[in-house]
């Protein structure tokens, strides 16, 4: 039996080997992400197809199409891709401390798009890095269930909304389900002193209803872990920034 990578909780050597069931050729070259591993100067992989089969038959999952190989890991690695940009939005607002961070969320949203590039400028901020993760789809985090549950409750209220910087889910009347997937992953913040800290991202991942053109739909909602208070206040600042600044007229008294 393999042991496990202590950085992603997988084996530690991934088979890229054709099983004795399958049938048809998967390529087995791997592709190079845009996120920086912790422990060295180069970039985190992504498994291969023929890696992300074998992986799906160890998990039993015996009825996976060999011809839809390919497009599921094209759709693994385009939502993580998402899922590190949101990770490095928060960085850029926080990672220079709680002051910096209300700066740049106390104008909501809209604000942080437009003033991004002058008040966290990408050069001025050090660039996190990806230290390990771990994929737990059976555990759903505190938020997950009460959205679920306000779903089933209240079905007629929560729809599928996606929010431009949480990409928050509201279960649609015709779709409660819950995410399908959930990673923690664990970043390397470097602050201004040029210290290190180790922060926890929880990251859901669902399913919406697909596109009018049949394209998948997929929402991310991507937030730091209430670890401590730190995290907790990053977490109110950028929700409470982006209400009240939209809530008490900020916009509309700028624009007049």
């Amino acid at each position: 039996m393999s042991k496990l990578n202590p950085l992603n909780y997988m084996p530690a050597t991934l088979s890229q080997s054709p099983d004795s069931r399958q049938t048809i050729h998967l390529p087995t070259e791997r592709e190079t992400s845009s996120i920086p591993r912790g422990d060295t100067e180069a970039n985190w992989e992504y498994p291969s197809p023929q890696q992300m089969y074998n992986a799906m038959l160890r998990k039993g999952y015996d009825d996976t199409p060999e011809d839809a190989v390919e497009s599921m890991v094209a759709v693994h690695n385009f939502l993580n891709e998402g899922a590190w940009a949101e990770i490095v939005d928060w960085e850029r607002r926080f990672s220079r401390g709680l002051a910096f961070g209300w700066q740049a969320c106390r104008k909501g949203e809209e604000g942080w798009v437009e003033d991004a590039d002058r008040i966290a400028s990408p050069r001025d901020v050090a660039a996190p890095k990806l230290l390990r993760f771990q994929g737990r789809p059976n555990e759903m985090t505190p938020k997950a269930r009460i959205l679920d549950f306000m779903g089933r409750m209240y079905p007629a209220k929560y729809r599928f909304v996606h929010n431009p910087w949480w990409c928050d889910i509201h279960v649609d009347k015709h779709s409660c389900e819950p995410p399908f997937d959930r990673h923690d992953w664990y970043v390397q913040r470097r602050t201004v002193d040029g210290q290190t800290k180790e922060v926890r991202y929880v990251i859901d991942y669902y399913s919406a209803p697909p596109e009018p053109t049949g394209e998948p739909v997929f929402y991310l909602d991507v937030r730091p872990a209430v670890d401590g208070p730190s995290a907790a206040a990053e977490r109110m600042m950028r929700w409470g920034g982006d209400v009240w600044y939209r809530a008490s007229g900020a916009r509309a008294r700028e624009t007049a």
